[in-house]
C-alpha cells in the first residue's frame, strides 16, 4: 500500500499540531506516502511540501471574516487548483470548518474520498450543518466524548477516537530532555503563564488586559507563549515597557513548569488542565462578533474543559468580565495557598478521565489507509 498521496488542510496552530501526529502515524504505517499540505511549522517539520502557512488564513469572529472576504475566496479558489493538479488518494481536512466544508463540497464532487478529522463545533452552533457534513464527508473522526451521540441525533454515523491532545502531551513528556528554566537561563521564581491565543486579533485584544492583571505579582515570573506563526516585533509593542519573557515554540514546557494560566478560550484550555495547570480562561472579541455569537450560540461554555465536564471547572471571563480586576482576582484564588486550586486540580483528575485512553491519530492514519487501499 505504498506510493499513497495525500492532501491535507489545517488553517490553525491546533490543527497543524494535530495533523502533524496523523502525517506521523500515516508514514509509520506507510513510509512512502506523498503528502502536499496548507498548514504550518509542525507539518512541515514531518515533510511533504507546503502550499500555504497557516499564518496567511487565521481569521476570526464574524467581523474579521467578512473584511478578509475577498482574500478567503481566493484562497478556497486556488486550493482546489491546486489539489486537482496534485490528483490525491484522499483528502484530510483538520477542523477549520468555514474554509474546509467548502473545499469538501467540491471535493466530493470530484470523487475524492473526504476525511474529517475534529469535527467542527455544529453542536455549538449552526446545526444545520450536520446536513451538509452528511453529504460531502466520507468518514467524520470526533475527539470529544459527547459528539458521537450528538451526531447520532442526526442519524450520522462517525468515528469516536479519543483527542489528540493525550498522544501530544504524553509524546512531549516522553521526549522532553531539559528543564524550562535551564534551557532559557530563567530566575529560580515560579512561573504565570499567559496564552492569549495565536491570531494577532486575539493577542492585540488579551494580552495587554492580561499583562495589566499580573502587574505587581512580583514572586512570579510572567511567561508569555508565543505563537509559531506571529513575529516578535508583534508581541514588543505590549511589552516594551514590561519586564516580561516571550518563549517560542515551547508552550508545552511553559505549561510543565507553570504555577497557573491566563489562557485565551480554545483548545489551550484543555492543554492547560491536561498539564495540571491552574487557570483562568479569558474572552474579548469584537462587539458585533460577540453579540451575533450570543445570539447563534447553544452551549452554556466557552471553554473545552468545562464543555467536557458539563459544569464550572475554570471560571470563563467573557467580554466586560475580562478586565484586569476580574481576572486579578480569580487568578489569586487558583494560585499555591489560593481557595479554589485543590478543588480544580482535582476536577482535572477527572476531566482525564473522561477522556479515555490515548491513540486518536493512530486510529484515523490506520482507517485512512485502509480505505484508501481497499
Amino acid at each position: 500500500m505504498n506510493g499513497k498521496r495525500i492532501y491535507l488542510i489545517a488553517g490553525e496552530a491546533s490543527g497543524d499540531l494535530h495533523a502533524s501526529n496523523v502525517m506521523r502515524a500515516i508514514l509509520e504505517q506507510a513510509p512512502d506516502t506523498e503528502f502536499r499540505f496548507w498548514g504550518g511549522d509542525n507539518m512541515q517539520a514531518v515533510g511533504g511540501t507546503l502550499v500555504k502557512h497557516i499564518r496567511e488564513l487565521a481569521f476570526m469572529g464574524f467581523v474579521e471574516v467578512l473584511m478578509n472576504l475577498r482574500t478567503i475566496l481566493r484562497n478556497i479558489k486556488s486550493c482546489k487548483e491546486d489539489i486537482a493538479a496534485f490528483k490525491p488518494d484522499a483528502l484530510i481536512l483538520v477542523d477549520y470548518p468555514g474554509f474546509n466544508l467548502r473545499i469538501a463540497e467540491w471535493a466530493k464532487a470530484e470523487g475524492i474520498p473526504v476525511f474529517y478529522y475534529i469535527s467542527p463545533q455544529v453542536w455549538a452552533w449552526k446545526q444545520s450543518r450536520v446536513h451538509k457534513i452528511r453529504q460531502v464527508v466520507d468518514r467524520m473522526f470526533v475527539i470529544l466524548p459527547f459528539e458521537e451521540a450528538f451526531y447520532a441525533r442526526f442519524d450520522y454515523k462517525v468515528s469516536y477516537v479519543g483527542h489528540p491532545l493525550l498522544d501530544a502531551i504524553d509524546r512531549y513528556r516522553s521526549e522532553a530532555e531539559s528543564d524550562l528554566h535551564a534551557v532559557n537561563s530563567l530566575p529560580d521564581k515560579p512561573i504565570i503563564a499567559l496564552l492569549p491565543g495565536s491570531r494577532r486579533q486575539e493577542i492585540r485584544t488579551k494580552l495587554p488586559i492580561m499583562l495589566k492583571a499580573v502587574a505587581g505579582l512580583d514572586d512570579y515570573q510572567v511567561i508569555i507563549a508565543g505563537a509559531p506563526a506571529i513575529e516578535a516585533g508583534f508581541y514588543e509593542q505590549f511589552i516594551s515597557r514590561e519586564n516580561r519573557t516571550i518563549l517560542y515554540g515551547q508552550t508545552y514546557g511553559i505549561l510543565s513548569a507553570a504555577s497557573a494560566a491566563l489562557v485565551t478560550s480554545g483548545t489551550a484550555t484543555l492543554e492547560t488542565a491536561l498539564f495540571e495547570v491552574p487557570e483562568v480562561v479569558c474572552y474579548k472579541g469584537s462587539p458585533i462578533s460577540y453579540y451575533i455569537a450570543r445570539m447563534l450560540i447553544k452551549v452554556r461554555f466557552i471553554s473545552l474543559v468545562n464543555l467536557i465536564m458539563d459544569r464550572e471547572v475554570v471560571t470563563e471571563l467573557i467580554q466586560q468580565e475580562c478586565n484586569p480586576k476580574r481576572i486579578r482576582e480569580e487568578l489569586t484564588r487558583i494560585l499555591p495557598g489560593g481557595p479554589d486550586r485543590e478543588r480544580m486540580l482535582n476536577d482535572y483528575k477527572e476531566l482525564r478521565d473522561k477522556l479515555g485512553e490515548g491513540g486518536a491519530s493512530r486510529l484515523v492514519a490506520g482507517a485512512v489507509l485502509k480505505t484508501i487501499s481497499a
